[in-house]
């Protein structure tokens, strides 16, 4: 048996019947085998006749810098999705650990170990590979962005189209990065929920010794990240929105930005149903992060700049591309595959987190100083929070991933500044106008009527400048305009 063969079936016993990522592996081999022997990049015509791993390490490397390129030698004009779903790069990636696994045994039989969880560095693109293994479609600067604000504040919301990934995005890095289920819990909210005992819980009126533990698990995870601060731990609000936020999630917004405690009760330690000791307070430890989904239709409730103030806002969207990618590759999404792939890097995880020394940056300072001036006129300014926040998810970017100065600037702007963003059309239009110019470069003029004869070329932070000119849109259409789309 070659080693394509060889290889095949230890990827396909290696993947759950699920995933649909095994011939898409042999399909990407073949296809840079061709590219890199035309362009004397390898000297045996197919990569699966190299065993080389330090040669295969090495076309990796260059790989993930250029599959998506589309002036590349690897470019695919008619599988475009290979490249912009990163398969050629997990494919080298997984031929590689099937080399190493050939070293040690069998490479038909899929055995399995006891997994030992190094201290490994944080490495964003392996987690890049892993989910094309998933099924899941996210574009690289988004699952950057996700990330990146992870490490900014343990709190994220994520918001956009219904069905776009909110939810598939958080489940997959909790799977990935967690050694097991007990570090996350995935909780729906319900549309009846007027105070925090969902979450928290009450003490038993009847029994001064008893706690009432929320059916959500949500007080035992908050717990337990408490006592083990070496692991993060994730809490999932999915459809954060059904019911007023401020009301549920008070407590928590309010300890986020201090070292308070919240209370649970007064008077005698109590235990809950299950004979667990209850603290009579908790705190939010800083290896707890919660990351919210929200949908913006007729059931649901608006964020008020409290909470917005507070978190990341990722929006969500699916373009042409992106669908387009997802029909050329159909495949069905098995989050199985990802079971702790990245728990050797949680602790560099937790240590990136923690690292929140801003360095001074004039350039990004005198930037964002002209956003600040264009905002308060409609009183939507931000204050020190939101600056120091905006200085480190540029820093958190720069830190895991290799997006552009600009890039991240965009990236600031879009999650911490447009958010907060609302008014009447007579309210916002100019102010509008004038956002939009800041993310254009410089000399260049803006007009609405005229937005067709924008150049990609000209515009300076991509992002926060196609979420203006859809506000300013919808604005001109429905005479009101707010960051949440429906």
């Amino acid at each position: 048996m070659n080693n394509k063969e060889q290889f095949k079936s230890w990827v396909l016993s290696n993947l759950t019947e699920k995933s649909g990522a095994g011939p898409a592996y042999i399909t990407s081999i073949e296809w840079l085998s061709d590219r890199f022997y035309e362009h004397n990049k390898i000297s045996k015509k197919s990569i699966f006749e190299i065993e080389d791993i330090d040669l295969i390490t090495k076309l990796h490397t260059e790989v993930k810098k250029i599959q998506r390129d589309k002036d590349s030698i690897i470019y695919n004009k008619n599988a475009p999705s290979y490249g912009e779903r990163y398969f050629y790069s997990a494919s080298l990636s997984k031929y590689k650990e099937f080399l190493q696994f050939k070293n040690n045994g069998s490479i038909v039989e899929r055995t399995k170990k006891k997994v030992v969880f190094n201290n490994e560095k944080f490495n964003i693109n392996s987690f890049n590979e892993n989910i094309l293994e998933s099924g899941l479609v996210f574009s690289e600067t988004l699952i950057s962005r996700f990330a990146a604000s992870l490490l900014t504040k343990p709190f994220v919301l994520l918001t956009g189209l219904s069905g776009s990934g909110k939810t598939k995005i958080a489940q997959s890095f909790v799977k990935w990065i967690c050694e097991d289920e007990s570090q996350y819990k995935i909780i729906p909210i319900g549309a009846d929920w007027t105070n925090r005992e969902p979450l928290l819980g009450y003490p038993n009126g009847l029994d001064s010794l008893e706690y009432i533990s929320p059916d959500s698990g949500a007080l035992n995870l908050i717990i337990e990240a408490s006592n083990n601060t070496d692991k993060p731990y994730f809490l999932i609000l999915d459809e954060m929105n059904l019911s007023h936020v401020e009301r549920y999630f008070a407590d928590f917004l309010s300890v986020m930005e201090s070292d308070d405690k919240i209370n649970l009760y007064s008077g005698a330690s109590r235990k809950d149903l299950d004979g667990n000791a209850i603290p009579n307070e908790i705190f939010w430890s800083k290896n707890l992060f919660i990351i919210g989904t929200v949908n913006i239709d007729e059931t649901t409730y608006m964020f008020s700049p409290k909470v917005l103030d507070r978190a990341n806002t990722i929006e969500f969207r699916v373009n042409e591309t992106n669908i387009r990618s997802f029909f050329d590759l159909p495949s069905k999404i098995d989050l199985s595959v990802l079971e702790s792939k990245g728990a050797s890097m949680a602790k560099n995880f937790l240590e990136i987190s923690q690292d929140n020394l801003i360095e001074k940056d004039d350039e990004n300072s005198e930037i964002l100083v002209k956003f600040f001036n264009e905002l308060k006129k409609v009183g939507a300014e931000f204050g020190y929070r939101t600056a120091v926040e905006m200085l480190l998810l540029i820093k958190k970017l720069n830190t895991i991933s290799d997006i552009s100065k600009n890039e991240s600037v965009d990236i600031a702007v879009m999650q911490k500044l447009l958010p907060k963003l609302h008014g009447s059309r007579s309210k916002v239009s100019k102010v509008l106008d004038a956002l939009i110019l800041l993310c254009l470069k410089d000399g260049q003029t803006f007009s609405i009527a005229k937005i067709d004869e924008v150049l990609a070329e000209n515009i300076k932070y991509p992002i926060a400048f196609e979420k203006l000119v859809r506000m300013y849109k919808n604005a001109l259409d429905n005479g009101f305009t707010s960051y949440a789309e429906a």
